[in-house]
């Protein structure tokens, strides 16, 4: 009885393992089953999003959610017309730059009725340099970002004295090189905002101006200082970026965030620059 048990045992053991074989197998079979409708579904959803966002508004750059983007609200009340700001020597070595009279706040320039004023005013302001590169500017800054559509100025110049940079075109701009912008937006690093709650922000925002009127294709902005470029190849839209975003050099609010506004007033762009998202 004894060897009929220990042969028994024997056949029992060997009848488990093959048991937990063919289960296993079985587990491995649903794994591929179940891992492959994963990746169909998953293929599908990118396929379908993909097509979504290349026929919505038939624009290449419809991964923007420009549905659900907020622009933020267009000042209003009585008019303050900018007195036009002085030109000064380009302190860079990027070609093209036009450089504008800072006053000393921060340098270079001198302090003087034609040097970029820092007044904060309620309504609308008739700015002197389209698009504007500084000056009398609204109290409340702008949630930085992508935006589809134009930007209040008034905000936009607030987002300038905190060290952003805004990159505006024509509308006429072909929706493949409107493209080209937004990954150039996506390729920045994200930089801290100590100061508002552990946020970080690209700081920079990318918009349309109103009409053609803008002196060139593409036109990139700091505070004081600007460029115009025909295309987005253009190799000086990077160095433009590298040598004035968030700058301490040239920024006159440097360490101040460029968001954390409530989106009624600051908007809530078509594709963020903020870390965290607006409320």
């Amino acid at each position: 009885m004894a060897k009929q048990s220990s042969k028994q045992r024997a056949s029992e053991r060997r009848a488990v393992v093959e048991r937990m074989k063919r289960e296993q197998k079985a587990r491995e079979r649903r794994r591929n089953l179940i891992g492959g409708a994963v990746v169909v579904v998953i293929v599908l959803a990118i396929a379908g999003g993909v097509f979504f966002s290349l026929t919505k508004d038939g624009k290449s750059a419809g991964t923007l959610d420009a549905g659900q983007q907020v622009l933020p609200s267009t000042p209003s009340g009585a008019t303050t017309t900018q007195v036009k700001p002085s030109t000064v020597a380009n302190p860079t070595d990027i070609k093209g730059v036009v450089a504008y009279n800072t006053g000393d706040y921060p340098g270079p320039g001198k302090p003087g009725a034609d040097a970029l004023a820092h007044d904060h005013v309620d309504g609308p302001v008739a700015y002197a340099v389209t698009p504007p590169v500084g000056g009398p500017h609204n109290p409340v800054w702008m949630n930085a970002g992508v935006y589809t559509k134009p930007i209040p100025s008034e905000r936009a110049v607030h987002n300038l004295e905190h060290g952003a940079v805004w990159i505006t075109y024509r509308p006429s701009l072909s929706s493949s090189a409107v493209g080209q912008l937004v990954d150039l937006f996506k390729k920045q690093t994200m930089i801290a905002e100590p100061q508002d709650g552990g946020r970080s922000n690209r700081f920079m925002d990318v918009s349309p101006w109103a009409d053609n009127t803008l002196p060139a294709p593409i036109v990139i902005s700091s505070w004081g200082y600007q460029l115009e470029v025909p295309s987005p190849d253009d190799l000086r839209l990077q160095q433009f970026i590298d040598t004035f975003r968030h700058n301490p050099k040239y920024s006159p609010e440097y360490g101040a965030a460029v968001d954390g506004i409530p989106v009624q007033t600051g908007g809530s762009p078509a594709l963020n620059g903020s870390s965290q998202p607006n409320l």
